[in-house]
């Protein structure tokens, strides 16, 4: 598994909040990853709030209490899901368990189960994490940006000494419908981080603004897939029009992460780097 780098490992500076946003867990091979890297990684780094994508951790499609709950037991403090988060079966049960701190998206209409934010505390502040989902290439749902602008419209001004960091996950297929909710945002939220594409992209910054933004995480899933999806069945699709069902397969795990750091008086983000992994290991598959 590889070393942080000396920047990564550096303890935060007085006063900051550190998150980790970690992308799209896949199916048991990306929670058991997951349970094997992200605790000692959440210790080395002084991580104060992890939040994870897990609309993909039970079977590569959907979550549900048991899925959730091994998430919530490796360390992951909220949980943010996307179009797949009805899949299972228990999810209304498991989205009304408040101690697991599930989200699904904040534009879906009104009426459904669940949350779309939630307020945490970390080192002694507010943090409302929510979750959004784009419409470009995905199912139309309701506008995320009027979702957020909403949200936010129900919080104090910005600069105000009692306004809460804001976290965003925004769900979304284009590149360019998550680029444009990061300069929506900008000045507004503390960061957007996209999930998804299950691909970690390279763009993370700090926007002039000072909130932190990067267009996708990637994914807690292995390596020797299409985006943690078998090969065969994939190829198939793509070539012959016939997919079929598709596992998650077995084989080394990738860990994509970013680490935010962010001055909570302000609710701005101060540094932005990508963290990522590879857990060489293959444990026996559970689902």
């Amino acid at each position: 598994m590889a070393t942080p780098d000396s920047e990564e490992a550096s303890p935060p500076a007085a006063g900051t909040i550190r998150v980790l946003a970690v992308g799209d867990v896949i199916g048991s091979p990306g929670r058991r990853a997951l349970g094997r890297v992200l605790p000692p990684l959440r210790a080395e780094l002084g991580v104060d709030l992890v939040v994870a994508n897990g609309e993909n951790s039970a079977g590569g499609k959907g979550v549900g209490l048991r899925t959730a709950r091994e998430l919530r037991d490796s360390g992951v403090d909220v949980i943010t899901t996307g179009n797949h988060v009805w899949n299972q079966p228990d999810i209304d049960e498991a989205l009304g368990d408040d101690d697991l701190r599930l989200l699904r998206p904040l534009n879906y209409p009104p009426g459904l189960p669940g949350q779309g934010a939630r307020t945490v505390r970390a080192r002694g502040h507010d943090v409302v994490v929510a979750n959004l989902i784009g419409r470009v290439f995905m199912t139309p749902l309701d506008d995320p940006f009027r979702a957020i602008d909403n949200l936010l419209a129900t919080l104090p001004p910005v600069g105000q000494a009692d306004r809460p960091l804001v976290l965003v996950d925004f769900h979304a297929e284009a590149t360019s419908e998550k680029v444009a909710m990061g300069w929506h945002l900008d000045g507004r939220v503390g960061a957007v981080f996209g999930t998804h594409t299950h691909v970690p992209t390279a763009d993370g910054r700090v926007l002039p603004q000072g909130t932190g933004y990067v267009t996708d995480l990637g994914m807690v899933g292995p390596t020797d897939s299409v985006i943690g999806a078998a090969i065969a069945p994939s190829l198939r699709r793509f070539t012959r029009g016939r997919g079929g069902r598709s596992e998650v397969p077995d084989g080394p795990v990738a860990f994509n992460a970013v680490l935010l750091d962010f001055d909570p008086a302000r609710g701005t983000c101060r540094a932005v780097r990508r963290v990522d992994r590879l857990d060489p290991r293959t444990p026996g598959r559970r689902a």
